[in-house]
């Protein structure tokens, strides 16, 4: 791999930098947030939400854009990395001037893509993955996975205490700050310098490793490394071209380290699921009733349905496909994971952790790293620190792909199919399937 010039390398930077300037100007969460009047207004009376979007300006993110693809000039890896970055942000502008509109949709599906794409292979779809889990964990008496005394529950005030406790030993004095906030509608949201915990909610011991591994291991440690360096400061940003990735990594951390359950595993399912019925013309109310049948939840139904249509068409067609990146991401991380591992190069899982990027870039971010471009991730969740399991875990995976498993199935099948219920051995206290997710 060619090394970039010290003058390619000193415009690189510059044009970095104004990539940089350009995403934090357009925050698109914000820009199609719902004020909170439509909710009560549609549970109560069932009246459909008309959000009003906030007026921004996106000239000035497009001029720097502008100015940032002049200096980009050549084929090299870092180059080209920077191309893609300019792309994202023209598309990041484009979607947040179409927002309420059909041509919205177009925007969100060049950032986030959209359930029925066909993956690198040309066969998987993120649908099939959505429909598999959904059906495999459809009807699972949610009970009788839980042992008596194995899923304590905390307040509020526990939550942090032991939340604080975790973070404090993973980041030390850089660990971000625990509040608990009366004004949260989520039971907790996580950034690079505070996790807000909702007052009054309660939680279980479950919690705080999924949010711990998902939001702290992942969001913040990516954070933090890419603030850390100081020529590329947009790896220390959140912006759509790393959306995908850095969810999927977050998802695969709660598989790997045994955090994730199937009430997460098939709320995830579900919004790809709904996001496939807007698409197909499915309008509000219709996303709602699909997501009450599976949770008999109303605030959180809506709350989920909003996630679908925050920024679309109200009526249906043109939905914000951004919660479909869980399940697609975690299939592009799987398989990264899978292929560097057969490659014997489980050096460039770090590389993911060197800030905030997609699996395309790690070719030019890892040769920037080799030259001392890059500072090393000083964050990482100990599964990739040691990254002995991970790497026999992959090995073993790849494997499976090549066993039969039909034949498995049936004869396994067949001997247990008269064996008799052993469940009277746990407690059954119900789970809650419809708790709220802590989990953005």
């Amino acid at each position: 791999m060619e090394r970039l010039s010290d003058s390619h390398f000193k415009t690189a930077v510059r044009a970095g930098k104004l990539l940089d300037k350009a995403a934090s100007k357009m925050r698109v969460l914000t820009s199609v947030h719902w004020d909170a009047k439509h909710k009560p207004a549609f549970l109560k009376r069932g009246k459909m939400p008309a959000p009003v979007y906030p007026k921004i300006d996106t000239a000035k993110p497009r001029e720097m854009i502008a100015a940032a693809r002049a200096l980009i000039q050549g084929e090299h890896e870092i180059q080209q990395w920077l191309c893609r970055l300019a792309d994202t942000m023209e598309s990041t502008a484009a979607l947040i001037e179409t927002r309420g509109t059909a041509e919205f949709f177009a925007h969100s599906t060049a950032l986030y893509g959209q359930p029925t794409r066909l993956m690198l292979d040309k066969q998987t779809r993120v649908l099939d993955l959505a429909k598999h889990m959904d059906e495999a964990l459809d009807g699972l008496d949610f009970d009788k996975l839980v042992m008596e005394g194995t899923d304590e529950k905390l307040s509020d005030v526990e939550f942090a205490r032991r939340f604080r406790a975790r973070l404090s030993r993973h980041f030390k004095t850089d660990a971000p700050d625990v509040v608990i906030s009366p004004s949260l509608s989520a039971k907790a949201a996580a950034s690079s310098t505070r996790i807000r915990i909702r007052q009054g909610a309660t939680f279980s011991a479950r919690d705080v490793d999924q949010l711990l591994h998902h939001e702290a291991l992942i969001h913040t440690a990516t954070a933090l490394n890419g603030k850390a360096q100081k020529h590329f400061p947009i790896l220390g940003r959140a912006h759509p071209g790393t959306t995908e990735v850095q969810e999927g990594l977050a998802v695969f951390a709660e598989v790997i380290t045994g955090s994730m359950d199937p009430v997460r595993f098939r709320r995830l399912s579900g919004r790809v699921l709904a996001i496939q019925m807007a698409v197909e013309g499915a309008d509000f109310k219709e996303v709602y009733d699909f997501f009450q049948s599976r949770i008999d939840f109303p605030s959180q139904s809506y709350e989920n349905s909003r996630r679908v249509f925050r920024g679309g068409v109200i009526s249906g067609g043109a939905p914000f496909t951004k919660d479909m990146v869980y399940l697609n991401g975690l299939l592009r991380v799987h398989n990264f994971m899978r292929t560097v591992v057969r490659m014997g190069r489980a050096d460039l899982i770090r590389v993911l952790f060197l800030g905030k990027m997609d699996i395309e870039d790690v070719p030019a971010l890892a040769q920037l790293a080799s030259n001392g471009r890059l500072s090393p991730p000083r964050f990482m969740p100990p599964w990739v620190q040691d990254l002995r399991f991970l790497v026999s875990y992959m090995g073993y995976s790849g494997f499976l792909n090549r066993v039969k498993m039909p034949g498995f199935q049936a004869y396994y099948e067949n001997d247990l199919k008269d064996v008799p219920d052993v469940w009277s051995l746990v407690r059954h206290d119900r789970i809650d399937q419809a708790g709220e997710d802590i989990i953005e």
